[in-house]
């Protein structure tokens, strides 16, 4: 009886108040960790308006569902407590409205409030959203937070390389992580590796890093020429990683910036976070001397030319299919993704009025008065309507487009209603909303066979991997829009001068290390 007395008594001590594990696995020895974050690309040189409805928030348990690792029973699910409270992500568009961001980070702080305190805070956010009247954001979101949750909570913050670090985002984050691939195939990845890192550092008792260290880069690029699938960027990038694993470092990261935003914090940065002073700037400004070095190697993923150009070539080409992208309108850069313009040129090209003739598909074109013109004569019907320019009519007004219906599909979460309509040899995915297309699936739910086609034109910059891995030649149309490739023409007013490309004889900036100040002080 002694000796069970005994055990009891130690299994005890070590629940409530030990160090063992047994006390390190029960729910009130388990760190609290909240989860919140808005993200969106939004373009300022775009016409466009993006209204609370397209962040699609995500609130409580609803918030787990994109990340597989916190699924109900994943690893990293259990080494917490979490609060998730709004989660919202956005297709890339214009500007975002005053209204729609009070309204979102209202709900947010509101969630935050019920269930502090909080250890940590995991921060997604793109990084690259703008909004009414207000500069940097991402840096005010954060700041709010701060004064929510408090300085002493361990904000670990994932974005994406194309967004933008503003000193003070810098500052309230306390670790902080972006993509390494362009194509982002690794986000899910990235994203994970910012809350491991914040888990790391909850149970091993260091905390927020020593030091931070920030450098600025005065280049503003086009994701279309930073790719990781080319050079320099692939050797670049490849950097990150091996630099993030020297003793004394715990993450580093390079931010491209976004290029379609015309504001103060619109630039490269390089930031690492760590606990040695050396190997955090030493490190940091190794990454910051490469990117600037090879700020002139820089060019298109793809060979670009006019869609005059790009037509010429891909009428005559027996490579099948022919994939262009329509560049200067690309949705999943910030693009309108209603300018007619091209559109308006392919259909003027005499080998594409002929049913016989070579078969393009084009993806696509917002048209909700043809959607519902569509619906009325069915498949099969003819139907005659407007399409496109509602939003963004600077380069072209809206289409008459007069064909056949080839098919009516309802239910996609961001098009809602497609249709495609035949138009000669053009076949025209017209969508209740604008939608980016680049899977296959995109095209074969609507009964197209792309593989098959002459021509695909797509409202896009560089191919995503399935639509790159089908193409059989590629060209980058250099076409008008809110996301225009050529940033010489763009007008900015705002960014910080100068800049390369703006200012191709700039001379050599100053890339030392600058140690961001903790956010508790």
């Amino acid at each position: 009886m002694k000796a069970v007395l005994i055990v009891m008594i130690t299994l005890w001590l070590g629940v409530v108040g030990g160090s063992g594990a047994v006390a390190d696995r029960t729910p009130a020895k388990l760190p609290r960790i909240a989860i919140a974050g808005l993200g969106i690309e939004s373009s300022t040189f775009s016409p466009a308006r993006t209204l609370e409805p397209a962040f699609h928030a995500r609130l409580g348990d609803e918030v787990y569902r994109p990340y597989p690792f916190f699924e109900k029973n994943a690893p990293m699910r259990q080494r917490a407590q979490w609060f998730p409270a709004l989660v919202g992500k956005s297709l890339p568009g214009g500007t975002v409205t005053r209204q729609a961001y009070e309204s979102l980070m209202g709900q947010m702080l509101d969630l935050l409030k019920k269930n502090l305190p909080y250890d940590g805070l995991f921060f997604d956010i793109h990084g690259a959203m703008s909004v009414e009247d207000l500069d940097d954001p991402e840096g005010d979101m954060i700041a709010r937070i701060r004064k929510v949750v408090g300085s002493k909570t361990l904000i670990s913050t994932s974005m994406d390389l194309h967004g933008n670090v503003s000193w003070r985002l810098a500052q309230q984050s306390d670790l902080i992580t972006c993509y390494r691939m362009a194509p982002h195939e690794d986000a899910l990845e990235s994203k994970e590796r910012a809350v491991e890192n914040m888990l790391t550092r909850l149970e091993n008792g260091k905390g927020k890093p020593a030091y931070k260290a920030y450098v600025p880069i005065p280049v503003l690029l086009p994701g279309e020429k930073t790719s990781t699938r080319i050079e320099p960027g692939k050797s670049i990038y490849a950097e990150v990683a091996p630099a993030a694993a020297r003793k004394g470092v715990i993450d580093a990261a390079i931010w491209v910036g976004y290029a379609w935003a015309d504001e103060p914090r619109n630039h490269a940065v390089v930031m690492v976070t760590g606990d040695d002073k050396k190997v955090v700037a030493a490190t940091a400004e190794q990454l910051a001397s490469s990117f600037w070095k090879a700020r002139k190697d820089f060019v298109f993923v793809a060979p670009t030319a006019t869609l005059k150009e790009s037509l010429d070539k891909a009428v005559v080409s027996q490579k099948k299919p022919f994939f262009i992208s329509d560049s200067g309108d690309n949705p999943t850069a910030g693009g309108a993704g209603d300018v007619t313009w091209s559109l308006r040129e392919i259909l003027a090209r005499p080998e594409l009025k002929k049913a016989d003739g070579p078969e393009l598909i084009y993806a696509s074109i917002p048209g909700p008065e043809l959607v519902e013109a569509a619906r009325k004569v069915g498949v099969g019907g003819m139907v005659d309507a407007l399409a496109g320019a509602a939003v963004d009519a600077r380069f072209a007004p809206p289409l008459r487009l007069q064909g056949k219906v080839l098919s009516i599909v309802d239910g996609d979460v961001n098009a809602g209603t497609e249709v495609v309509v035949q138009v000669g040899g053009v076949k025209v995915i017209v969508t209740s909303r604008r939608k980016p297309y680049h899977k296959e699936a995109d095209f074969t739910r609507l009964g197209l066979a792309p593989r098959k086609a002459d021509i695909v034109v797509v409202k896009i910059g560089y191919l995503e991997p399935e639509l790159c891995n089908m193409r059989a030649d590629w060209l980058l149309a250099l076409t008008p829009g809110g996301v225009d490739q050529d940033l010489l023409r763009l007008g900015y007013k705002r960014i910080k001068r100068p800049m390369y490309p703006l200012d191709p004889d700039m001379p050599d900036p100053d890339l030392k290390a600058q140690f961001v100040p903790a956010s508790d002080q």
